[in-house]
This record gives C-alpha cells, sequence and structure tokens, in this order.
C-alpha cells in the first residue's frame, strides 16, 4: 500500500494539534507518512504559560508537554531545530536549511505568529526582550534575575504585556506599562471595563496610556525608553505590542495574503494562490485570516482554542471527513493579578467602527448568594444589537466562574440569543455557587430598557 505523505511546517499549538488528531484519527499507521518540521529545538511548548513562569508558579522547563521522542516513537518524523527555506507548490515539496527536499502529498501550513517589533531606534539593544518561545523565556527570567535589575518597562498593554508586568512587580522590579491606546486591553475590553483592571494594577504598576515609545536609548544595554517628552530609566524592557502572523515562507511561494496580513483560506481552510484554492495544501493557527461572526469582516484570532478547533477541520479533511470552519468569536479569557477577565464577540468601540448601532448593559453583582462568605464581586458587561437585541458581544471581570460564563455567552450569540431570551429563561440557583438572578440577566434587563 502506498502511504500518503503529510508534511506540516510548524510544531506550536496548531500544528501539534493537526499532528495529535491524525494520530487519533487513522485507520492504519500505515495508511499515512507524517512528518513534522519545526525550528524550535523541544517538542510541544505552552507559550501561553510563560507569564506565570516568570511569576515563579513554576519552572519554564514544565511548560516542555512532549519530547520529540514522544512522536518519534509513534512513528512520525518529527525534526526539530530544522528550518523550512521554501515551498514548491508546483512540485510538491518544501526545501528545509539543509538542502534536503521533502516531498508531500498534502501540506500544511501552520508557521504562527512573530512578535511585532515597533519602528523605533533601540529594539536591538541588550536588555530588550519579546516573549514568545522558550528562549525568549528564559533569556528573559535570567534578566529579571540578574543584580542590578531595578526598573522595567513593557510596551503594550495587551494580555501577555499585563501577565508580565505582574511578573516584574512580583519580583520588586519597578514596572512602568506603555500602551498607545487610550486604555489596557484594547482588543477585548471598552474603556469603562478596562479601568477596573487598571485600578486592580495601579498600586503595583505605573501606567501610561495614549502614548508612543518613540525610542529606547542606551549604548550596549538599554539605560532609558522615550515617551513623548518624559524619559524613563529602565535596566529592561519587554515589546509586547501584538502578534504578526508568520507567512513569509507562504508569501515567497505565491501564496495570497490578505488584508490583516494573514494567509488567505476558503472553509475547509485550504489556502489560495492566484483565483483558486488548493486542494492539497492547508494553513491554520496564528498565520491565518478568519471571518469574524458578527462583522463578517476579515480578522486574526490567535488563540490557542481557535487553533484546536481549526485543527479538526484540517484533520478531518485529511482523513477524508469533509469539515468546514465557521466565521469565529474568539471567546478569551486570561488571569491577571487574581482577576479572570473575559470577553467575547465585538467590544462596544469595534461594534460602533463597523456602523453596528448596539445596546448596551452594565451590571455589577455577587457570584453566590450574599449571605455566602466566599461570594466574590462580578461585572458584567453586554452588547446586543440594537434592532434585534441580538446579543454580539460580552465583557466579564470577576475573580472566579468568568470562563464558564463567557462559555455560556458564545453559544448564545452563536445561537443568536436576544437579551428577552436572557432573562426569560431557566437558570440553576444554589446559594453557594450562584445568585437567584445572575449579573447576566441584570446586565441584560438594563440593555432592554435603554431608547
Amino acid at each position: 500500500m502506498v502511504k500518503r505523505r503529510v508534511v506540516i511546517i510548524g510544531g506550536g499549538a496548531a500544528g501539534i494539534d493537526v499532528l495529535e488528531l491524525l494520530l487519533r484519527g487513522q485507520e492504519g499507521a500505515e495508511e499515512t507518512e507524517i512528518t513534522l518540521i519545526k525550528k524550535e529545538t523541544e517538542g510541544f511548548f505552552s507559550s501561553c504559560g510563560l507569564p506565570f513562569a516568570l511569576g515563579g508558579m513554576y519552572s519554564i522547563t514544565d511548560l516542555v508537554l512532549f519530547e520529540p521522542n514522544f512522536y518519534i516513537d509513534k512513528g512520525v518524523d518529527f525534526r526539530t531545530g530544522t528550518e523550512v527555506t521554501s515551498i514548491d507548490l508546483e512540485n510538491s515539496y518544501v526545501r528545509v536549511d539543509t538542502g534536503e527536499d521533502i516531498t508531500y502529498d498534502y501540506l500544511v501550513i501552520a508557521t504562527g505568529s512573530k512578535p511585532f517589533i515597533p519602528p523605533i531606534d533601540g529594539t536591538n539593544l541588550e536588555g530588550v526582550f519579546t516573549l514568545w518561545g522558550r528562549e525568549d523565556g528564559e533569556r528573559l527570567k535570567a534578566a529579571m534575575d540578574a543584580e542590578g535589575t531595578n526598573a522595567a518597562v513593557v510596551i503594550g498593554g495587551g494580555i501577555i504585556g499585563l501577565q508580565a508586568a505582574v511578573a516584574f512587580s512580583k519580583k520588586g522590579i519597578k514596572t512602568t506599562v506603555v500602551e498607545m491606546f487610550p486604555h489596557l486591553l484594547p482588543s477585548i475590553l471598552d474603556a469603562d471595563m478596562a479601568s477596573i483592571v487598571q485600578k486592580r494594577l495601579r498600586k503595583d504598576v505605573t501606567f501610561i496610556l495614549g502614548k508612543l515609545v518613540s525610542a529606547i536609548r542606551g549604548k550596549q544595554h538599554v539605560e532609558s525608553v522615550i515617551v513623548g517628552e518624559k524619559e524613563i530609566p529602565t535596566d529592561l524592557v519587554l515589546l509586547s505590542a501584538g502578534m504578526r502572523p508568520n507567512v513569509d515562507i507562504a508569501k515567497e511561494a505565491g501564496i495570497e495574503i490578505g488584508e490583516r496580513r494573514g494567509v488567505v483560506v476558503d472553509l475547509s481552510l485550504r489556502v489560495k494562490k492566484g483565483n483558486s484554492y488548493l486542494n492539497n495544501v492547508y494553513a491554520l493557527g496564528d498565520c491565518i485570516e478568519v471571518t469574524d461572526a458578527v462583522t463578517n469582516r476579515p480578522r486574526l484570532s490567535q488563540l490557542a482554542s481557535t487553533a484546536l478547533i481549526q485543527a479538526r477541520v484540517v484533520s478531518n479533511n485529511l482523513l477524508g471527513i469533509s469539515s468546514s470552519y465557521e466565521p469565529c468569536l474568539s471567546p478569551t479569557v486570561t488571569a491577571i493579578s487574581g482577576m479572570q477577565v473575559g470577553s467575547v464577540g465585538v467590544t462596544s468601540e469595534t461594534a460602533q467602527r463597523h456602523g453596528i448601532k448596539i445596546k448596551v448593559g452594565t451590571a455589577i453583582k455577587y457570584t453566590k448568594a450574599r449571605f455566602f462568605p466566599t461570594r466574590k464581586l462580578i461585572i458584567a458587561k453586554l452588547i446586543f444589537e440594537a434592532s434585534t437585541e441580538k446579543l454580539i458581544g460580552a465583557q466579564l471581570i470577576s475573580e472566579e466562574t468568568v470562563a464558564e460564563r463567557i462559555n455560556e455567552l458564545t453559544l448564545g450569540i452563536k445561537a443568536g440569543i436576544t437579551a428577552t431570551d436572557i432573562y426569560m429563561r431557566e437558570r440553576c440557583f444554589e446559594p453557594s455557587l450562584t445568585m437567584v438572578e445572575d449579573v447576566i440577566v441584570d446586565a441584560a434587563l438594563k440593555a432592554q430598557k435603554q431608547e
């Protein structure tokens, strides 16, 4: 029996998920010959756990979930420390940095993303870091622990930047976060919700919002950061200004890149070249563009949870099971200094930017009955399309049960629920677990009362 050859470029969450699902779904191991190529040296590394490792919750080495031999023993040609230098779509092979050509019947591009480096002077100085892979984490941890590291500047007030800022502060390092937007976490929160996060962190972290870093200064090692007319002395800088799709190899091969700088794919996650989609080349994860389920516009969804669903689509199609990827809502949850922050769908600002008229309801309540000693406050903001009153976005902040509610609201947006549906449906109640009328109900009622 002739084996079909599947080559996967990239060994982050997206590439590993496809590999795992193919191994589970094969009728017989002899039917598919799988090669995975990654430039990193470890097998499977969970980069999303790096900020907590910096904070001392566990070691960076604990984030190595599987060594290469775990997959090699399963019959996979698992190549680490190897980089793909080019893709030949016409002749169906990839060339690697050793000069070898590896042929394929099916190609999966999972090249991920790379940190955005602001176009300013000084980003190449010693003491300037990004935080994406294992090596980044180890270098940054060593700098944090070094004698004489007393001050840090984080450029970017997104999830990774804030989690790292908390880790720095916990280490006793005076930390300043500079965010170009007027508020923190601009991709997932509106300004009013972001202010709650800022208030929680302001005792430990200094914030400069709505301003750009114009330069990083120093001779060989970083010494200061320039923000407007202010010079901030610092011993280290973390560049955390977002991620960009890593599409260089795909672009050089002639694969179409879209308006959000990601690989263009169809519903089956096949890539596009010229006027057609290629039947044997797929792409997924941080490197592709997706369609937003609310705005119907291209966007990026650089989440491990997104990659897993896309991996199911790709692996199903490779295994002969027709599958497609729906427009996405990108439910997001994160933990920052004891807070759980969640978001799904569009923010008010995104809705307004796309011309969507909205009704908004915000409520604050306890997570459990008010007499229960372990109750926590929870703040909810729900966003509805004005004319239909359909839910199109939600934001939550608490110290517990945020992820559960975000998952519930994600299903609700997919199902097209309205404000009325939210407050008229049955909900479970137990005083040690819930309020009899949930904060989501209050937010929906407030939104509906808006004219």
